[in-house]
């Protein structure tokens, strides 16, 4: 075997994009871990790993253009609207770029044979490989056995004996793959990607509807407060003192901030995405601030400081 191999890991910070990367160090292939960021998902969780386990991690924004596939994916939603299998493509299509660019022999990812009903199944598992353009050189290390063997394989770079044969949604070969690994943190499988979350599902979709122009500013409101529609004007209304902060740190031209000037409570910001903010729409404000602010409860000489940025 080669003794430069190198390997482009995609690690997503779980257990099993962490155990891909120790099963391939353990033949000896150099590992170049790297996460892709979007509006949707960060890299917190594989920044701590990574410093965890010693790798240097490149990160990676591409969240632009993952918004593009979130608008309209060419192979649709899971549960929510997370369009897991392009976003796969996206991410392994960029995957690819920066192989050629290190001159790394392939792609590896945790990907776990029918761990995921929709983006796992063996049928998903080749679209994915086929769209991606990297047919041949992309390895899931993990269940491998039970894949096509890949050109890494054939070429002697990665001995496929000493590959696994993990199928299903159990974890438990993962977990006692962790322990002999001496792996003492790592995420728990649920949370990662927001898009999976039926509540944030309910705003993503609805905003779609109203104004399919929307942009990564427009994605950071969804995580904020309470919204309610006024036609094609929403407001959002703070949960707590750091929600109200960040609403008017979002904020931007056309946007309004209100609130009240002589009792504590939420913030409100209002946004346009088509027509005008009328008076009945900035009363409406008001009303919610007052129906969700302890302090102000039946007092009668509250002042509202209204700000149009």
């Amino acid at each position: 075997m080669s003794k430069m191999r190198k390997a482009i890991l995609l690690l997503s910070g779980g257990v099993d994009s962490i155990l891909a990367g120790k099963i391939l160090e353990n033949q000896g292939i150099k590992i170049i871990p790297v996460f892709f960021k979007s509006y949707f998902f960060d890299e917190k969780n594989a920044q701590k790993v990574a410093e965890n386990l010693g790798w240097k991690l490149e990160v990676i924004d591409f969240s632009k253009d993952h918004l593009k596939v979130v608008k309209k994916p060419k192979f649709g939603y899971g549960s929510s609207v997370n369009p897991c299998i392009d976003c796969h493509i996206l991410m392994l299509k960029k995957a690819k770029q920066l192989m050629k660019k290190l001159k790394a022999d392939f792609v590896a990812t945790g990907e776990v044979l029918g761990e995921r009903p929709m983006s796992q199944n063996k049928k998903a598992l080749e679209l994915i490989e086929k769209e991606s353009s990297l047919k041949g050189y992309l390895l899931r290390p993990l269940s491998a056995k039970l894949l096509k063997e890949t050109i890494p394989e054939k070429k002697g770079k990665v001995d496929r004996e000493k590959l696994l044969d993990i199928q299903g949604r159990s974890r438990k070969r993962q977990i006692e793959l962790a322990k002999k690994f001496k792996i003492k943190w790592y995420p728990q499988p649920s949370g990662g990607c927001i898009l999976t979350d039926l509540e944030f599902g309910k705003k993503l979709r609805k905003l779609l509807e109203k104004y399919p122009e929307f942009d990564g500013n427009d994605v950071e409101t969804l995580k904020l407060g309470r919204h309610f529609w006024e036609g094609n004007v929403k407001i959002i209304i703070g949960r707590n003192h750091e929600e109200n902060l960040k609403l008017e740190k979002i904020k931007r031209k056309g946007d309004f901030i209100v609130k009240m000037e002589n009792y504590p409570g939420p913030t409100a910001l209002i946004r346009p995405y088509q027509g005008k903010v009328s008076n009945e729409i900035l009363e409406k404000a008001k009303e919610l601030i007052l129906k969700y602010s302890k302090k102000a409860i039946d007092k009668i000489d509250i002042k509202f400081q209204i700000k149009n940025t």
